[in-house]
């Protein structure tokens, strides 16, 4: 795959054998992106859990404390008093089985789905579709609930929902490169303290065993997966 020329001069600023603190990856994250537009930034983590064990799964949501930088279109699959309920909560689509049908057709045009537990046996149907895309609601992402308004909420708050993939990566964003390094850092440190809580006891050895830092077609920047504290600091990690 052919980089291009910006692509190789923001690559060239970053030492592939450093491991860098997160405030000075930030930095250099900002510095970086190579697009004209503002870039989301995100972050990849390889985690030492074995996925295809249900105990040693990770998967959860976290609100960042400055948001996404971007808001999410919200379907909710709700009726009656729960519809009208996400709909005053911000909610972009609502609706049952029209809307069931609509995406079982193939349309996607949103971020994320909220459900009412009664329509579930519906919605599972969509699996298919909305499964491989972790767009599935699920009740231990609080996605599967009656208190509909408060999941809208949520997510259009910046919530964010991460999974470990098959392989045992992770991903998630933290922001866009137009907020300020300490919003950034601040958002990492929040999902990082959640993903650390969820840590299954039966995962041995390290449990982040690597993370990089990047800007949407921006080069990845190695993040020192053992820094879990004063994130804000400005002192460089180790090699």
């Amino acid at each position: 795959m052919k980089r291009s020329k910006s692509y190789r001069a923001a690559a060239e600023k970053i030492d592939a054998g450093k491991l860098y603190a997160p405030l000075e990856a930030v930095r250099l994250a900002k510095d970086t992106s190579t697009t004209k537009y503002d870039a989301t930034v995100e972050v990849a983590m390889r985690l030492g859990v074995d996925p295809r064990k249900a105990d040693q799964m990770v998967r959860g949501t976290v609100n960042l404390p400055h948001g996404t930088g971007k808001t999410a279109r919200v379907l909710v699959f709700a009726t009656g008093e729960r519809a009208e309920q996400a709909t005053a909560a911000g909610a972009d689509y609502v609706g049952s089985d029209e809307l069931l049908d609509k995406v079982a057709g193939g349309w996607l045009d949103f971020d994320s789905v909220v459900a009412t537990p009664d329509l579930m046996g519906k919605v599972g149907r969509l699996g298919k579709v909305l499964g491989p895309r972790g767009l599935m609601p699920n009740p231990k992402t609080g996605t599967v609930t009656m208190d509909v308004a408060k999941a809208v909420s949520d997510i259009k708050g910046g919530k964010i929902e991460f999974r470990v993939d098959k392989h045992a990566n992770l991903h998630f964003i933290i922001g866009k490169s137009s907020f300020d390094e300490a919003k950034l850092v601040e958002n990492y440190g929040a999902a990082l303290e959640e993903i650390l809580r969820l840590k299954p006891s039966a995962a041995k050895g390290r449990y982040i065993q690597k993370a990089t830092l990047t800007t949407t077609m921006g080069p990845g920047i190695p993040l020192d997966p053992n820094r879990t504290r004063n994130l804000l600091a400005e002192e460089e990690a180790q090699v």
